[in-house]
């Protein structure tokens, strides 16, 4: 800890005395552009011609940062309208206002955004969440992938998962369960398993699947970054981070009906309005009604979901947020054979198992309903042209009750049967969480050096309450047999099975995180910038119902740094990083010798080197990054010779190469694409996963793609198609030397679609998996994916 601290210290002293020696002394403009009525206007160009360039937001406001002293003419375009030139100098240090008119009303500016649109719709170039302050793509030493909201109605998505199909190196391990404490899914992201767990970068628990129709985008965030979102909530390979709608300064009311294969209705509505005269106080409201059935012989699944949005813009200075979200939804959890972990299995490959995927060996009327209430609030305070305070408090609650069921095989003389028994419990269980954030934000310049600073204090509190059953047996299964009579698989059958197996207990356990975090981002050059990042994190693990073995806390600090140059200006960038992620590892009452002792473990450490470059060429036409990481961890608990007993000391290396660009090469045509691939192996760990690939790693070989095209003018004018799918190579889901390897066989998924817009409607069809491939996802454990599907969507926009 001491030696991470010195380095820190150090490597500051050395970027502030690199800033001695810069020579060029920048200033910025800022300014707010608005129509010939008043009215804020968003999406609109600003720029100094070879120096710098940005986009207006949603209230019209802009910034030009990083600009040598001098004088300058600055253009503010938009498609369809005469371009308005200023005149303004800038002081090297200072911020210069330039607030622009448009000769435009506020209807003619809607007709040329419609008009015009956005050319590579599915880039977005800039968030605020990656590293907790606005900075460009191009400017982050970080590596994350967008899946935008128009990529997402492009392809007629109606579940998270399948939009996540959409990044590069990120596939699916198994489906949510809606089980206590599991959360949404799981998935694998350079070597380890993650969930989407955050939204707008604060915690963001379900218990079920996330609905897809409040999500403004996806950002799958690349590598440990223990740095700024601490060890509870992320992996070492990475994090997602759901960014809701917002409210925005216009009416406008969008609703869609969607229906489709087995079942599918879907209804969605987004209604958005100012809610006084001077369009200060803003409301949103997103919900969605969707039903769907099961492929297999049973099963479903019922949500309902309300998302209101309320901001207020109270001055120049403050503003206030409120974001809510309740899902309630209802369904049979996904079926899943669970392998035997310890016992040698009876078969290898799909063929010897004898599965048919059509089965589900559940019925419709052992459901788990899922409520997930969720609540954000933000106050922004302006203390200064360079300092903003930030104030956040995050609320969920993620209920799990009802029935879950899972299948797992039984093992036989020591050797695994390829029978499964199903067990059932009673689960009635809530997941609380609590977060609390404090940040200051600053952007200012010491000497002739910009420093974008963000400065954040951070609470966490997790209390799961639980009052399940415990499980019990109810029957068994053998996939390479029809049952001669249908099973008991009613209510009262399941009933009885869990009375005799009794009431599991009631459990308290909590967790309470503190944490101070500080991360500088110091131009040394116009083109040379670097990121220094600490946080120090005091985790606290205890319970009214934890055991003394549970009851523990650990301190950990996280560093990162980051290198970036941008070779041409906000178009091409190298870049570099060192990123660490942790763990904190509760004690464990183990027996040794014959004698009972209380081990105590260190944090795991994941620590990552990574170099790459981004692109953002050709007018913003083509853009992506292609990156090479290297991820070690350190302190992994395995077993020792006595499989009862763990150890601290093992390692996991997981190195890779990514590539993913998005495009728009003419007018009308949008390509996204990706490629991934993955090298995972554990060493100084127990001898029969020494050397072996993580079975949480995924496939090594990974590639989506999407394009799709709209014609512009002439007799088709307005109509769309899209193709695209996804490439996963051969997945080890059990890789041992005692139970053996079963591996997934490599697939090819392909997927079409056709859209229409005439006026306010909007029309879709698409075909899921149009060859109809059958393929597996797992975890140690088998779940088939769904066959060959369609959908088809009407919408109206008024």
């Amino acid at each position: 800890m001491k030696k991470t601290i010195t380095y820190f210290i150090a490597f500051i002293m050395t970027l502030h005395c690199a800033m001695s020696f810069a020579q060029t002394r920048t200033g910025a403009i800022k300014g707010t552009i608005r129509t010939s009525e008043g009215m804020s206007a968003e999406a609109v160009e600003v720029s100094i011609k070879g120096i710098a360039s940005t986009m207006a937001d949603a209230n019209g406001n802009y910034i030009l940062k990083n600009i040598p002293a001098g004088s300058y003419t600055v253009v503010a375009r938009l498609v369809g309208l005469a371009p308005s030139t200023n005149q303004v100098t800038v002081t090297g240090g200072s911020t210069v206002t330039l607030n622009i008119t448009l000769e435009a009303s506020n209807q003619q500016l809607k007709e040329v955004v419609i008009r015009g649109g956005k050319t590579n719709k599915f880039s977005v170039k800039e968030s605020e969440y990656v590293s907790k302050m606005p900075l460009a793509n191009i400017e982050n030493p970080q590596v994350y992938a967008v899946i935008s909201k128009e990529l997402m109605a492009d392809q007629i998505v109606t579940n998270f998962d399948d939009a996540l199909k959409n990044a590069p190196g990120i596939d699916k391990l198994w489906s949510s369960t809606g089980r206590a404490g599991d959360g949404a899914g799981y998935f694998s992201l350079r070597g380890f398993a993650v969930q989407p767990t955050l939204v707008n970068g604060l915690p963001g628990l379900t218990n079920g699947s996330l609905d897809v129709s409040n999500v403004e985008r996806i950002e799958v965030i690349k590598g440990p970054s223990g740095t700024l979102f601490g060890s509870s909530l992320v992996s070492y390979g990475g994090l997602i981070n759901t960014v809701t709608k917002q409210p925005f300064s216009t009416t406008a009311v969008d609703v869609n009906y969607t229906a489709g294969s087995y079942g599918l209705n879907r209804i969605t509505a987004d209604v958005n309005t100012p809610l006084d005269a001077d369009r200060k106080v803003l409301f949103r409201m997103n919900a969605a009604f969707h039903e769907e059935s099961s492929f297999q012989d049973a099963g479903f699944r019922k949500s309902l979901f309300f998302a209101p949005s309320l901001s207020y813009h109270v001055n120049d200075r403050l503003s206030l947020l409120l974001n809510a979200q309740f899902l309630s939804s209802e369904g049979t959890n996904p079926t899943m054979l669970f392998f035997n972990r310890s016992a040698p299995l009876r078969s290898s490959t799909l063929d010897a198992l004898g599965y048919n995927n059509r089965r589900s060996y559940t019925s419709d009327n052992l459901t788990m309903r899922n409520p997930v209430t969720t609540m954000q609030a933000q106050m922004k305070y302006k203390l200064s042209d360079q300092w903003t305070s930030q104030t956040l408090v995050s609320r969920g609650s993620a209920r799990s009750k009802g029935y879950y069921t899972y299948l797992f095989e039984g093992a036989a003389s020591g050797v695994g049967t390829g029978v499964f028994a199903r067990y059932i419990t009673d689960q009635n269980s809530n997941t609380e969480t609590t977060d609390i954030q404090q940040n200051f934000i600053g952007d200012f310049n010491v000497g002739t050096i910009r420093n974008r600073v963000v400065v954040g204090l951070d609470y966490y509190n997790n209390t799961a309450l639980s009052n399940n059953s415990n499980y019990a047996g109810f029957g068994t299964v053998n996939p390479q047999e029809e049952p001669e009579i249908p099973e008991n698989l009613t209510t009262q059958a399941a009933d009885a099975a869990i009375t005799a197996a009794g009431y599991g207990g009631s459990m308290r356990a909590t967790q309470n995180v503190y944490s101070a975090y500080i991360s500088d981002v110091v131009n040394i050059t116009p083109a040379l910038s670097a990121m220094a990042s600490l946080r120090i994190d005091h985790f606290r693990n205890g319970g009214l119902s934890a055991s003394e073995d549970e009851k523990y806390d650990q301190t950990a600090l996280s560093p990162k740094f980051g290198l970036v140059y941008q070779v041409l200006q906000d178009k091409l960038s190298l870049f570099g990083n060192y990123m660490n992620g942790f763990t904190n590892v509760a004690p464990r009452t183990q027996v040794i010798d014959g004698t009972s002792v209380l081990t105590t473990f260190e944090p795991e450490h994941a620590n990552q080197f990574e170099a790459g470059i981004k692109g953002d060429l050709f007018n913003g036409k083509l853009s992506g990054s292609l990156s090479y990481y290297d991820i070690k961890v350190s302190n992994v608990i395995s077993s020792s010779t006595d499989v009862n007993v763990s150890i601290q000391g093992g390692e996991q290396y997981s190195k890779g190469f990514e590539a993913q660009f998005t495009a728009n090469p003419v007018s009308g045509l949008n390509i996204i694409a990706g490629y991934s691939y993955n090298k995972s192996k554990l060493t100084n760990v127990s001898d029969e996963t020494e050397g072996r690939r993580p079975v949480g790693a995924g496939p090594k070989d990974l590639v989506n793609f999407w394009a799709s095209y709209k014609f512009q003018a002439g007799p088709v004018k307005g109509l769309g198609l899209g193709f695209g799918g996804n490439y996963a190579g051969k997945n080890n889901i059990t890789d041992n030397s005692i139970v053996g390897v079963f591996t997934l066989p490599a697939y090819t998924i392909l997927n079409a679609s056709a859209s229409y817009g005439s006026g306010p409607f909007t029309f879709g069809l698409k075909l899921n998996n149009l060859t109809n491939k059958e393929y597996y996802k797992g975890w140690t454990t088998l779940e088939p994916m769904a066959p060959r599907t369609f959908v088809g969507s009407i919408g109206y926009k008024f």
